[in-house]
């Protein structure tokens, strides 16, 4: 059994980067040994850690002592610093989105394949409990067949005050939060994409999204609907999941929420109900013994599983959990969403 303890760089270590930093005090099979960071802050308060300051990046790629570097820089810097890692015999942990776009990627899939060296892009949201809830329902067929899905984020506090500005470092909600919400979609519908409809909006008057919606519509018919928002101060639902035997709510990270199932069929005719100023007997309620109640399902989850899969990955003693190739699918659908944005259009895909 192979006990090597690997020695980590973090490159970058502002509010991710020292999160790394601390969730790597975790794990048992990574060491933490050293920091570069171009601000003088941050150097400080990696000294206070006990980790080695280098003095500039080449100093990193040099130390023959480094196995790992992860890379938590502004999103344009990724793809130059991930490069020289590979080529100087580094593996490589890279925050997302792994790159500004697909050409990138796989300029990246190709220097990890020709140096051997391992590239994975930490796509944490995975281990989202409420995320993993929904794929439990989805999975184990809980709702029937799941023939549409909404997945958000809210929130009311505008794009950070940092380099999620600017639209040269890769700012902007799609690139930030976006990335998350459609990888997850696409691991639970792992069919096709075969069409993308998009609205970003500037309502901040930034230079990059503050918010975005995309409509998908996969191969089996299945349909979604993905939105980031930063000017909400009523938020909707994390998740609704709708399938031919039920439904699911969770309605924010605490997990409120509930499962409703279909228990059977109800063959009475409809009640007529007074709505507002009408009647409807379309949008009457079930009656009460056909449906059934539930809470939303709790699944353990612990995000330094990633780190641990890194290892196994390096070792080539399990399957990877976050793979290139999705990565790879997740940019050409992001510039998909770009560009039905830019012209107004639906984009069709075979993705």
């Amino acid at each position: 059994m192979n006990n090597k303890i690997y020695s980590l760089v973090i490159v970058g270590y502002g509010g991710m980067g020292s999160q790394h930093g601390r969730k790597l005090e975790e794990v048992s099979r990574i060491k933490v040994t050293g920091v570069y960071d171009i601000k003088e802050a941050r150097q400080a308060e990696a000294r206070t850690k006990g980790y080695k300051v280098y003095e500039d990046y080449q100093a990193v790629l040099d130390d023959p002592s480094v196995d790992i570097i992860l890379i938590a820089t502004p999103n344009d810097s990724h793809h130059p610093i991930t490069l020289r890692a590979l080529r100087a015999g580094k593996h490589v942990i890279c925050e997302k989105p792994a790159m500004m776009n697909s050409q990138e990627v796989k300029d990246v899939m190709n220097a990890s394949e020709e140096t051997g060296k391992v590239f994975m892009v930490h796509q944490n949201r995975r281990w989202d409990e409420d995320y993993l809830a929904i794929k439990k329902l989805v999975d184990e067929n809980v709702l029937g067949d799941v023939f549409y899905v909404e997945t958000r984020v809210h929130g009311s506090r505008g794009i950070p005050g940092d380099w999620r500005h600017d639209l040269k470092h890769g700012g902007g909600m799609l690139l930030d939060w976006g990335v998350h919400l459609l990888d997850r979609l696409l691991i639970l519908f792992p069919e096709k994409v075969t069409s993308v409809y998009a609205k970003l909006s500037y309502i901040l008057g930034h230079e990059v999204d503050d918010g975005v919606k995309v409509y998908l519509t996969f191969e089996g018919g299945r349909t979604a609907l993905m939105e980031v928002g930063t000017t909400n101060f009523i938020t909707l639902p994390l998740w609704y999941v709708t399938g031919l035997n039920g439904a699911a709510v969770i309605e924010d990270w605490d997990m409120n929420g509930k499962v409703a199932k279909w228990d059977q069929a109800d063959t009475s005719d409809a009640v007529p109900i007074v709505a507002g100023a009408g009647l409807t007997k379309t949008m009457a309620p079930r009656a009460e013994n056909t449906v059934s109640e539930y809470p939303v399902p709790r699944v353990e989850c612990d995000v330094r599983d990633f780190y641990y899969n890194f290892i196994d990955t390096i070792e080539n003693t399990a399957e990877r959990i976050v793979t290139n190739e999705e990565v790879l699918r997740i940019m050409t659908l992001m510039e998909a969403v770009f560009e039905s944005d830019k012209t107004g259009e639906v984009v069709h895909l075979n993705l």
